[in-house]
C-alpha cells in the first residue's frame, strides 16, 4: 500500500483490523490506512462496505454494538488506542460525528454543542471561545441557538452535529456520511466549513462518505472498501481519473458502456488488484 505521508507525519494508523459483530459476524476483514496530521481523507465505497465499522472501530463505539476489534490494532500518535474508551480517546483528541445526524433534540442548539465540550478541563472562558468559533463557522446556528435541536433543518442538525465535535477541540474528526439526506447546495456548503477547518483550524478529517465525487473533490487521499476489505488506496486525483472508479464509483467511463452483464460480474478482472 502506497504511504500517504511520511512516518512522522501519519497522525491515526490502523493495522491490518478485523472486527467480528456478535462473536461470529465478520465484517471487516484486515483493514490497514494511514491518515496524515492536517490531512483530509476519504473512505469510500458502497453501502455496507465497512466504512461506519472501520470509524467506530477507531472511536471505540463498537462495543455498544456487540462488535469488537479482534485481530490487529489502532495507532493514534503512535500510542495504542484500541483498547481505551470512548471519553478517553476524546480527550486524547479524537472525536466522531455519527451517520444520521443525531443531536439531543429536547436540548437548544446551544446546549447541544455545549455537551461537546463535557472532556474538556481548561475553563469557562475558553470554551465560550470555542462556542463563538463555531458560531463564526455555522452563522446560522447563532441565530438559532435558542430553538430546539429537533426542529431545525436536517442541514442545520449536520451543523450542530459538526460544531459539537469541534467544541471537544479535536485533532481528528471522523466524519461519517455528512452528505446523507442533504440538498446539494448544503453538501457543498458543509464541505466547504470542513476544508475551512482543516485549513484554519488544522484539524485532521477522515471522512466516509458515499458521495464519491464529492469527497474525492475535497480529500487529498482516498481509500475504497468493498465487502469489508481495502480494495484501492490512492491520492484523490488520480482515484477520480481512474477508469475503474469511474465506472463502479462515479457513474461514468470514459469508454464505451458496457453491458449490465460486465459490469455485475467486473470483480473478476479488477485492474486495480493487478
Amino acid at each position: 500500500m502506497e504511504q500517504t505521508a511520511s512516518e512522522s507525519n501519519i497522525l491515526l494508523t490502523v493495522n491490518n483490523i478485523e472486527v467480528i459483530y456478535d462473536h461470529v459476524i465478520l465484517v471487516l476483514k484486515g483493514v490497514s490506512l494511514e491518515v496524515p496530521e492536517e490531512g483530509i481523507v476519504a473512505l469510500l465505497g458502497a453501502n455496507g462496505a465497512g466504512k461506519t465499522t472501520t470509524l467506530k472501530a477507531i472511536s471505540n463505539l463498537l462495543r455498544a454494538e456487540r462488535g469488537d476489534v479482534t485481530k490487529g490494532s489502532i495507532e493514534f500518535r503512535g500510542d495504542r488506542v484500541d483498547k481505551l474508551s470512548p471519553s478517553e480517546l476524546v480527550k486524547r483528541g479524537v472525536t466522531q460525528v455519527m451517520e444520521g445526524r443525531h443531536v439531543f433534540e429536547h436540548l437548544t442548539v446551544q446546549e447541544n454543542l455545549l455537551t461537546g465540550a463535557y472532556t474538556r478541563t481548561d475553563g469557562r472562558n475558553a470554551i465560550s471561545q470555542s462556542l463563538e468559533m463555531v458560531y463564526g463557522y455555522f452563522p446560522r446556528l447563532k441565530e438559532r441557538r435558542k430553538s430546539q435541536a429537533g426542529y431545525i433543518s436536517g442541514g442545520e442538525q449536520q451543523m450542530v452535529a459538526v460544531g459539537r465535535a469541534l467544541m471537544a477541540k479535536p485533532s481528528v474528526i471522523l466524519l461519517d456520511e455528512p452528505s446523507m439526506g442533504l440538498a446539494p447546495l448544503l453538501v457543498e456548503e458543509i464541505f466547504e466549513i470542513v476544508k475551512l477547518l482543516n485549513q484554519k483550524e488544522k484539524v485532521t478529517i477522515l471522512l466516509a462518505e458515499q458521495n464519491t465525487i464529492m469527497a474525492l473533490k475535497y480529500a487529498t487521499y482516498g481509500y475504497i472498501m468493498e465487502n469489508g476489505r481495502v480494495v484501492m488506496d490512492g491520492d484523490a486525483k488520480e482515484l477520480a481519473n481512474n477508469e475503474d472508479v469511474k465506472e463502479f464509483y462515479l457513474g461514468m467511463s470514459g469508454e464505451n458502456r458496457k453491458s449490465f452483464k460486465n459490469v455485475k460480474n467486473y470483480r473478476r478482472r479488477k485492474r486495480w488488484l493487478s
